[in-house]
Protein backbone atom coordinates (compact mmCIF):
# COMPACT_ATOMS: atom_id res chain seq x y z
CA UNK A 1 0.00 0.00 0.00
CA UNK A 2 1.14 3.63 -0.85
CA UNK A 3 2.40 5.24 2.57
CA UNK A 4 4.22 7.94 3.95
CA UNK A 5 6.64 7.85 6.66
CA UNK A 6 5.54 9.98 9.67
CA UNK A 7 7.83 9.03 12.57
CA UNK A 8 9.48 5.87 14.35
CA UNK A 9 9.67 4.51 18.15
CA UNK A 10 11.62 1.70 19.61
CA UNK A 11 13.74 2.23 16.32
CA UNK A 12 10.71 0.98 14.26
CA UNK A 13 9.06 3.21 11.52
CA UNK A 14 5.59 4.63 11.83
CA UNK A 15 3.80 4.72 8.31
CA UNK A 16 0.19 6.75 7.56
CA UNK A 17 -1.10 4.61 4.86
CA UNK A 18 -2.98 6.91 1.88
CA UNK A 19 -6.38 5.19 2.81
CA UNK A 20 -5.67 6.33 6.13
CA UNK A 21 -6.41 9.50 5.31
CA UNK A 22 -9.78 9.31 2.99
CA UNK A 23 -11.13 7.00 6.38
CA UNK A 24 -10.53 9.42 8.75
CA UNK A 25 -13.03 12.37 7.75
CA UNK A 26 -15.76 9.65 7.08
CA UNK A 27 -14.84 8.34 11.12
CA UNK A 28 -15.54 11.84 12.09
CA UNK A 29 -18.52 12.18 10.17
CA UNK A 30 -19.86 9.07 11.88
CA UNK A 31 -19.33 9.61 15.38
CA UNK A 32 -19.97 13.27 15.25
CA UNK A 33 -23.48 12.66 13.40
CA UNK A 34 -24.14 10.19 16.16
CA UNK A 35 -22.94 11.51 19.30
CA UNK A 36 -26.05 11.34 21.11
CA UNK A 37 -27.14 8.24 20.67
CA UNK A 38 -24.02 6.83 20.93
CA UNK A 39 -23.19 8.82 24.35
CA UNK A 40 -26.73 7.01 25.54
CA UNK A 41 -25.55 3.90 24.60
CA UNK A 42 -21.89 4.23 25.97
CA UNK A 43 -24.10 5.10 29.65
CA UNK A 44 -26.25 2.52 29.57
CA UNK A 45 -23.11 -0.23 28.46
CA UNK A 46 -21.02 1.60 31.51
CA UNK A 47 -23.52 1.72 33.91
CA UNK A 48 -23.71 5.38 34.58
CA UNK A 49 -25.24 8.67 32.11
CA UNK A 50 -23.55 10.49 29.85
CA UNK A 51 -25.32 13.69 29.42
CA UNK A 52 -26.60 13.90 25.87
CA UNK A 53 -27.80 17.10 25.06
CA UNK A 54 -24.83 18.55 26.36
CA UNK A 55 -22.90 17.31 23.43
CA UNK A 56 -25.11 18.54 20.52
CA UNK A 57 -24.55 21.59 20.32
CA UNK A 58 -22.35 23.80 17.72
CA UNK A 59 -18.80 22.22 16.75
CA UNK A 60 -19.01 20.37 20.00
CA UNK A 61 -19.76 17.02 18.22
CA UNK A 62 -17.30 16.97 15.40
CA UNK A 63 -14.43 17.95 17.73
CA UNK A 64 -15.39 15.06 19.81
CA UNK A 65 -15.48 12.97 16.48
CA UNK A 66 -12.08 13.96 15.96
CA UNK A 67 -10.96 13.02 19.38
CA UNK A 68 -12.24 9.72 19.13
CA UNK A 69 -11.07 8.64 15.80
CA UNK A 70 -7.92 9.77 16.55
CA UNK A 71 -7.72 8.40 20.10
CA UNK A 72 -9.18 4.93 18.10
CA UNK A 73 -6.08 4.90 15.63
CA UNK A 74 -3.81 5.85 18.34
CA UNK A 75 -5.35 2.38 20.58
CA UNK A 76 -4.50 0.35 16.91
CA UNK A 77 -0.94 2.20 17.07
CA UNK A 78 0.03 0.93 20.95
CA UNK A 79 -2.05 -2.94 19.31
CA UNK A 80 0.57 -3.19 16.78
CA UNK A 81 3.23 -1.88 19.19
CA UNK A 82 2.56 -4.73 21.52
CA UNK A 83 3.58 -7.29 18.77
CA UNK A 84 6.59 -5.51 16.97
CA UNK A 85 8.35 -4.96 20.65
CA UNK A 86 7.40 -8.67 21.60
CA UNK A 87 8.43 -9.44 18.20
CA UNK A 88 11.91 -7.87 18.52
CA UNK A 89 12.27 -9.08 22.08
CA UNK A 90 12.72 -12.96 20.04
CA UNK A 91 15.12 -10.92 17.66
CA UNK A 92 12.75 -10.77 14.89
CA UNK A 93 13.44 -8.03 12.53
CA UNK A 94 10.21 -5.30 12.31
CA UNK A 95 10.42 -3.80 9.24
CA UNK A 96 6.91 -1.37 9.90
CA UNK A 97 4.30 0.01 11.53
CA UNK A 98 1.20 1.22 8.91
CA UNK A 99 -2.18 2.96 9.91
CA UNK A 100 -4.41 2.08 6.85
CA UNK A 101 -8.54 2.07 6.98
CA UNK A 102 -8.62 -1.44 8.02
CA UNK A 103 -6.59 -0.19 11.58
CA UNK A 104 -2.63 -1.39 11.45
CA UNK A 105 -0.16 -3.60 10.35
CA UNK A 106 3.00 -4.28 12.30
CA UNK A 107 5.42 -5.60 8.92
CA UNK A 108 7.79 -8.25 10.38
CA UNK A 109 10.56 -9.96 8.72
CA UNK A 110 8.69 -13.55 9.61
CA UNK A 111 7.22 -14.88 12.20
CA UNK A 112 9.45 -17.34 14.26
CA UNK A 113 8.51 -20.92 13.83
CA UNK A 114 8.77 -21.60 17.40
CA UNK A 115 4.73 -22.12 17.93
CA UNK A 116 5.54 -20.43 21.70
CA UNK A 117 7.25 -17.06 20.82
CA UNK A 118 4.61 -17.04 17.66
CA UNK A 119 1.90 -17.38 20.45
CA UNK A 120 3.56 -14.50 22.38
CA UNK A 121 3.59 -12.18 19.60
CA UNK A 122 0.35 -12.89 18.53
CA UNK A 123 -1.57 -12.33 21.96
CA UNK A 124 0.45 -9.59 22.78
CA UNK A 125 -1.76 -7.11 20.86
CA UNK A 126 -5.17 -8.53 22.29
CA UNK A 127 -3.43 -7.96 25.88
CA UNK A 128 -2.13 -4.07 25.13
CA UNK A 129 -6.01 -3.45 23.69
CA UNK A 130 -7.42 -4.81 26.77
CA UNK A 131 -5.16 -2.74 28.99
CA UNK A 132 -5.50 0.41 26.81
CA UNK A 133 -9.16 -0.38 27.02
CA UNK A 134 -8.88 -0.44 30.73
CA UNK A 135 -6.72 2.93 31.14
CA UNK A 136 -9.54 4.30 28.95
CA UNK A 137 -12.20 3.35 31.92
CA UNK A 138 -9.89 4.78 34.65
CA UNK A 139 -9.95 8.18 32.98
CA UNK A 140 -13.82 8.14 32.02
CA UNK A 141 -13.84 7.10 35.78
CA UNK A 142 -11.80 9.89 36.88
CA UNK A 143 -14.50 12.70 35.21
CA UNK A 144 -17.28 13.95 37.12
CA UNK A 145 -20.39 14.21 35.25
CA UNK A 146 -20.35 17.13 34.61
CA UNK A 147 -17.79 16.77 32.42
CA UNK A 148 -19.77 14.94 29.60
CA UNK A 149 -17.35 15.88 27.16
CA UNK A 150 -13.58 14.01 28.25
CA UNK A 151 -16.04 10.79 29.60
CA UNK A 152 -17.78 10.78 25.99
CA UNK A 153 -14.36 10.12 24.61
CA UNK A 154 -12.70 8.01 27.19
CA UNK A 155 -15.76 5.97 27.64
CA UNK A 156 -16.09 5.22 23.64
CA UNK A 157 -12.18 4.11 23.83
CA UNK A 158 -12.47 2.07 26.87
CA UNK A 159 -15.54 -0.27 24.66
CA UNK A 160 -13.81 0.14 21.18
CA UNK A 161 -10.21 -0.88 22.35
CA UNK A 162 -11.65 -4.06 24.08
CA UNK A 163 -13.62 -4.66 21.15
CA UNK A 164 -10.68 -4.55 19.37
CA UNK A 165 -8.94 -7.52 21.00
CA UNK A 166 -11.96 -9.60 20.93
CA UNK A 167 -12.20 -9.03 17.31
CA UNK A 168 -8.46 -9.68 16.66
CA UNK A 169 -8.63 -12.94 18.96
CA UNK A 170 -11.38 -14.35 16.22
CA UNK A 171 -9.96 -16.74 14.03
CA UNK A 172 -9.36 -15.33 10.88
CA UNK A 173 -6.07 -16.17 9.76
CA UNK A 174 -3.60 -14.25 9.12
CA UNK A 175 -5.47 -12.32 12.40
CA UNK A 176 -4.12 -12.37 15.94
CA UNK A 177 -6.37 -15.45 16.86
CA UNK A 178 -5.33 -16.82 13.07
CA UNK A 179 -2.38 -16.76 14.30
CA UNK A 180 -2.47 -18.32 17.85
CA UNK A 181 -4.54 -21.09 16.44
CA UNK A 182 -1.45 -21.62 13.88
CA UNK A 183 0.65 -21.30 17.19
CA UNK A 184 -1.46 -23.79 19.17
CA UNK A 185 -1.49 -26.66 16.18
CA UNK A 186 2.12 -26.57 15.45
CA UNK A 187 2.55 -28.07 19.04
CA UNK A 188 1.88 -31.14 17.57
CA UNK A 189 2.05 -30.83 13.49
CA UNK A 190 4.23 -29.23 11.11
CA UNK A 191 4.05 -25.57 10.48
CA UNK A 192 3.25 -26.39 6.71
CA UNK A 193 0.17 -28.55 8.12
CA UNK A 194 -1.24 -25.72 10.74
CA UNK A 195 -0.79 -23.05 8.54
CA UNK A 196 -3.10 -25.08 6.25
CA UNK A 197 -5.72 -25.68 8.81
CA UNK A 198 -5.62 -22.10 10.28
CA UNK A 199 -5.91 -20.73 6.65
CA UNK A 200 -9.03 -22.74 5.68
CA UNK A 201 -10.49 -21.99 9.58
CA UNK A 202 -9.81 -18.18 8.02
CA UNK A 203 -10.76 -18.68 4.86
CA UNK A 204 -14.18 -20.61 6.05
CA UNK A 205 -14.38 -17.36 8.56
CA UNK A 206 -13.61 -14.62 5.49
CA UNK A 207 -16.62 -16.45 3.69
CA UNK A 208 -18.68 -15.89 6.39
CA UNK A 209 -18.03 -12.47 7.23
CA UNK A 210 -18.33 -11.26 3.96
CA UNK A 211 -21.72 -13.28 3.02
CA UNK A 212 -23.19 -11.04 6.46
CA UNK A 213 -21.38 -7.89 5.06
CA UNK A 214 -23.55 -8.48 1.42
CA UNK A 215 -27.01 -9.17 3.27
CA UNK A 216 -26.32 -6.42 5.93
CA UNK A 217 -25.06 -3.93 4.02
CA UNK A 218 -21.90 -3.29 5.71
CA UNK A 219 -18.95 -2.51 3.08
CA UNK A 220 -16.29 -2.51 6.11
CA UNK A 221 -17.32 -6.31 6.56
CA UNK A 222 -16.66 -7.00 3.02
CA UNK A 223 -12.86 -5.50 3.30
CA UNK A 224 -12.08 -7.23 6.25
CA UNK A 225 -13.27 -10.69 4.60
CA UNK A 226 -11.09 -9.51 1.39
CA UNK A 227 -8.13 -8.88 3.79
CA UNK A 228 -8.24 -12.20 5.41
CA UNK A 229 -8.99 -14.50 2.23
CA UNK A 230 -6.50 -12.81 0.31
CA UNK A 231 -3.95 -12.83 3.41
CA UNK A 232 -4.60 -16.22 4.42
CA UNK A 233 -4.32 -17.82 0.84
CA UNK A 234 -1.11 -15.85 0.29
CA UNK A 235 0.71 -17.20 3.41
CA UNK A 236 -0.08 -20.23 3.09
CA UNK A 237 1.37 -20.25 -0.67
CA UNK A 238 4.28 -18.31 0.70
CA UNK A 239 4.75 -21.11 3.35
CA UNK A 240 4.31 -24.09 0.94
CA UNK A 241 7.20 -22.10 -1.65
CA UNK A 242 9.74 -22.16 1.57
CA UNK A 243 9.24 -25.29 2.30
CA UNK A 244 9.84 -26.59 -1.14
CA UNK A 245 13.45 -25.09 -0.79
CA UNK A 246 14.39 -26.99 2.28
CA UNK A 247 17.25 -27.86 2.32
CA UNK A 248 18.91 -25.91 -0.91
CA UNK A 249 21.44 -23.12 -0.58
CA UNK A 250 21.21 -19.65 -3.06
CA UNK A 251 24.08 -21.30 -4.61
CA UNK A 252 21.82 -24.22 -6.12
CA UNK A 253 19.36 -21.65 -7.52
CA UNK A 254 21.12 -18.57 -8.54
CA UNK A 255 22.50 -18.03 -12.05
CA UNK A 256 26.11 -17.72 -12.13
CA UNK A 257 27.74 -14.49 -12.68
CA UNK A 258 29.10 -16.13 -15.67
CA UNK A 259 25.90 -16.30 -17.15
CA UNK A 260 24.75 -12.86 -16.48
CA UNK A 261 24.50 -10.05 -18.65
CA UNK A 262 25.50 -7.35 -17.19
CA UNK A 263 26.33 -3.50 -18.10
CA UNK A 264 28.39 -0.72 -17.02
CA UNK A 265 27.86 2.32 -15.48
CA UNK A 266 28.63 4.64 -18.56
CA UNK A 267 25.97 2.39 -20.51
CA UNK A 268 23.27 4.99 -22.27
CA UNK A 269 19.89 4.11 -21.27
CA UNK A 270 19.09 4.42 -24.58
CA UNK A 271 21.34 1.47 -25.53
CA UNK A 272 20.14 -0.78 -22.15
CA UNK A 273 16.26 -0.17 -23.35
CA UNK A 274 17.44 -1.87 -26.72
CA UNK A 275 19.83 -4.54 -24.68
CA UNK A 276 16.38 -4.98 -22.81
CA UNK A 277 13.61 -5.25 -25.75
CA UNK A 278 16.84 -8.14 -28.13
CA UNK A 279 17.59 -9.80 -24.46
CA UNK A 280 14.19 -9.60 -22.96
CA UNK A 281 15.86 -9.09 -19.43
CA UNK A 282 14.15 -6.05 -17.32
CA UNK A 283 16.93 -6.23 -15.12
CA UNK A 284 21.26 -6.16 -15.19
CA UNK A 285 23.53 -5.72 -12.33
CA UNK A 286 25.92 -3.04 -12.75
CA UNK A 287 29.53 -3.82 -13.04
CA UNK A 288 32.63 -1.54 -13.80
CA UNK A 289 35.22 -3.01 -16.53
CA UNK A 290 37.27 -3.61 -13.63
CA UNK A 291 34.61 -5.96 -11.90
CA UNK A 292 33.56 -3.93 -9.34
CA UNK A 293 29.72 -4.46 -8.43
CA UNK A 294 28.34 -0.72 -8.48
CA UNK A 295 24.27 -1.44 -8.19
CA UNK A 296 21.27 -2.45 -10.52
CA UNK A 297 19.29 -0.93 -12.80
CA UNK A 298 15.76 -2.53 -14.04
CA UNK A 299 13.14 -1.23 -16.04
CA UNK A 300 11.30 0.45 -13.73
CA UNK A 301 14.24 2.53 -13.18
CA UNK A 302 14.35 3.35 -17.19
CA UNK A 303 10.48 3.89 -16.72
CA UNK A 304 11.56 7.14 -15.20
CA UNK A 305 13.39 8.42 -17.67
CA UNK A 306 11.72 10.73 -20.40
CA UNK A 307 12.62 9.09 -23.51
CA UNK A 308 14.35 12.29 -25.27
CA UNK A 309 16.76 11.97 -22.73
CA UNK A 310 17.62 8.36 -22.65
CA UNK A 311 20.49 9.63 -25.05
CA UNK A 312 22.60 11.63 -22.64
CA UNK A 313 21.38 9.57 -19.68
CA UNK A 314 23.71 6.87 -18.02
CA UNK A 315 23.18 3.91 -16.56
CA UNK A 316 24.81 5.08 -13.09
CA UNK A 317 22.35 7.90 -13.40
CA UNK A 318 19.04 5.75 -12.68
CA UNK A 319 20.45 3.00 -11.19
CA UNK A 320 19.69 1.49 -7.71
CA UNK A 321 23.08 1.41 -5.42
CA UNK A 322 21.28 -0.04 -2.24
CA UNK A 323 21.36 -3.24 -2.97
CA UNK A 324 19.53 -6.39 -0.98
CA UNK A 325 22.31 -8.83 -1.44
CA UNK A 326 22.69 -12.32 -0.15
CA UNK A 327 25.37 -14.58 -0.31
CA UNK A 328 25.81 -18.32 -1.91
CA UNK A 329 25.63 -19.85 1.23
CA UNK A 330 22.37 -18.40 2.24
CA UNK A 331 19.48 -20.50 2.44
CA UNK A 332 17.31 -20.35 -0.38
CA UNK A 333 13.90 -20.27 1.55
CA UNK A 334 15.55 -17.20 2.92
CA UNK A 335 16.07 -15.86 -0.30
CA UNK A 336 12.35 -16.90 -1.05
CA UNK A 337 11.35 -14.97 2.40
CA UNK A 338 12.89 -11.64 1.26
CA UNK A 339 11.93 -11.58 -2.66
CA UNK A 340 8.32 -12.15 -1.29
CA UNK A 341 8.32 -9.99 1.80
CA UNK A 342 10.11 -7.38 0.29
CA UNK A 343 8.21 -7.56 -2.81
CA UNK A 344 11.61 -7.52 -5.26
CA UNK A 345 12.33 -8.93 -8.25
CA UNK A 346 15.60 -10.35 -7.89
CA UNK A 347 18.60 -10.56 -5.32
CA UNK A 348 22.23 -9.47 -6.45
CA UNK A 349 24.64 -12.57 -4.94
CA UNK A 350 28.15 -11.33 -3.77
CA UNK A 351 30.82 -13.20 -2.57
CA UNK A 352 32.50 -12.95 0.57
CA UNK A 353 34.77 -9.91 -1.19
CA UNK A 354 31.70 -8.47 -1.98
CA UNK A 355 31.88 -9.59 -5.37
CA UNK A 356 29.24 -10.77 -8.17
CA UNK A 357 28.73 -14.17 -7.93
CA UNK A 358 25.35 -14.65 -9.60
CA UNK A 359 21.63 -13.43 -9.22
CA UNK A 360 18.90 -15.22 -8.23
CA UNK A 361 15.06 -14.09 -9.03
CA UNK A 362 11.46 -14.36 -9.19
CA UNK A 363 11.71 -16.48 -12.15
CA UNK A 364 14.48 -18.70 -11.28
CA UNK A 365 12.48 -19.67 -8.15
CA UNK A 366 8.88 -20.37 -9.40
CA UNK A 367 11.02 -22.30 -12.49
CA UNK A 368 13.13 -24.79 -9.68
CA UNK A 369 9.93 -24.65 -7.35
CA UNK A 370 7.67 -26.13 -10.57
CA UNK A 371 10.88 -28.95 -11.40
CA UNK A 372 10.96 -29.51 -7.55
CA UNK A 373 6.92 -30.43 -7.35
CA UNK A 374 6.89 -32.41 -10.43
CA UNK A 375 9.66 -34.30 -9.31
CA UNK A 376 8.12 -34.91 -5.78
CA UNK A 377 5.00 -35.59 -7.11
CA UNK A 378 6.08 -38.12 -9.86
CA UNK A 379 8.28 -40.14 -7.40
CA UNK A 380 5.06 -40.25 -5.69
CA UNK A 381 2.84 -40.96 -8.39
CA UNK A 382 0.90 -37.66 -7.93
CA UNK A 383 -0.04 -34.93 -9.92
CA UNK A 384 1.90 -31.52 -9.83
CA UNK A 385 0.10 -29.63 -7.47
CA UNK A 386 -1.10 -25.67 -7.61
CA UNK A 387 2.15 -23.48 -8.77
CA UNK A 388 2.33 -20.95 -5.84
CA UNK A 389 0.91 -17.34 -6.15
CA UNK A 390 3.18 -14.77 -8.07
CA UNK A 391 2.96 -11.50 -5.87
Amino acid sequence: MASVRIGSAFGIPIRLGGSFLLVLPVLVFLIGSQVGTTAEVLGESLGTTIDAAALSGGSLPWVLGLAAALGLFGGVLIHEFGHALVAQRFGVHVDSITLWFLGGLAQLEEFPEDWKQEFTIAVAGPIVSVGVGAVCYAAFLAFPVGQPAPRFVFGYLAILNVFLAAFNLLPGFPMDGGRILRAVLSRNRSRLDATRIAAGVGKGFAVLLGLGGILLGQLFWIAIAFFIYIGATGETRQLILEAAFEGLSVADVMTPAADLSTVTPETSVADLVDRMVSERHTGYPVVTESGDLRGIVTLSDVQQVNQVERDAMRVEDVMTSDLRTVTPETEAEDAVSTILGQNVGRLLVVDENGDLAGLVSRTDLMTVFQILQESRSAALGKPAGEPPLQR
